[in-house]
């Protein structure tokens, strides 16, 4: 399974990366770059400060973000490919707001949606949903016409044109920007979650820094990488599942 070959290639990028680190903390011999051995063996006592409340609560971002993105970007990725009247309209907006970094709308986020949850999905939105719309257009776009002859012929409707043809034609592709979009989500949170909030794992590591908490942050650190390669994994088996060759 690719899955396993993954856990496999992950295990040892883990090791290697543990013993440089190691080798590193040993002759740099500063406070600010604990040993990974320090971090593990305190790994216990950080979860009895709640730490896994922070994961679930960034966990619970990130995959509302993405659903909501997901929905979103599909939906409008379909209505541009199939209407040209759409594309014409949306697709000015897509091209001027893709390339905005929209970490500076931040603040007006904040201003319109509150220091809450609403206001850090919202920001993990608007970044991820052009990229999938633009995603998902192309994909359906480069679609060979001829694809479509057997299933017209035999007199398919639109909803199973797209549900038997197009969908799995995309799905690899999507997959791929789906991956792509967790690793964006992870990178937003950190940053979005350092504003209002008292729980996430963003929160987590910058508060351990402004407490000098070398322990806990590179911790929280270890942590959300880890999450990142299981939320990657989770979308390998659904590849294997759904993209059979």
């Amino acid at each position: 399974m690719k899955a396993i070959k993954k856990i496999k290639l992950f295990v040892e990028g883990f090791l290697m990366f543990n013993i440089l680190w190691y080798i590193t903390a040993v002759v740099v011999n500063m406070r600010v770059l604990p040993k990974p051995t320090d971090i593990y063996f305190n790994m216990s006592k950080l979860y009895g400060e709640s730490l896994y409340k922070h994961v679930l609560a960034s966990l619970y971002r990130v995959t509302s973000g993405l659903i909501i993105s997901m929905v979103l970007g599909i939906f409008i990725g379909l209505l541009m490919a199939y209407s040209k009247k759409w594309n014409k309209i949306l697709n000015p907006l897509v091209y001027f707001s893709y390339p905005i970094p929209k970490t500076a709308l931040l603040p007006v986020v904040m201003l319109v949606f509150g220091l809450g949850d609403t206001s850090k999905i919202t920001l993990i939105v608007l970044i991820l949903v052009f990229q999938i719309i633009v995603a998902v257009r192309d994909a359906i776009l480069n679609i060979n016409p001829e694809t479509y002859n057997v299933i017209r012929s035999l007199g398919a409707t639109r909803f199973q044109i797209v549900s038997n043809v197009t969908v799995p034609a995309i799905l690899p592709a999507l997959l791929t920007n789906l991956r792509l979009s967790i690793g964006t989500a992870l990178s937003i949170l950190f940053f979005a979650e350092g504003y209002g909030t008292q729980y996430g794992i963003g929160y987590y590591i910058l508060d351990a820094w402004n407490r000098i908490d070398y322990i806990s942050m590179y911790a929280g650190i270890v942590v959300i990488s880890i999450t990142g390669f299981i939320l990657f994994i989770l979308i390998d088996i659904l590849e294997e599942s759904f993209c059979k060759r």
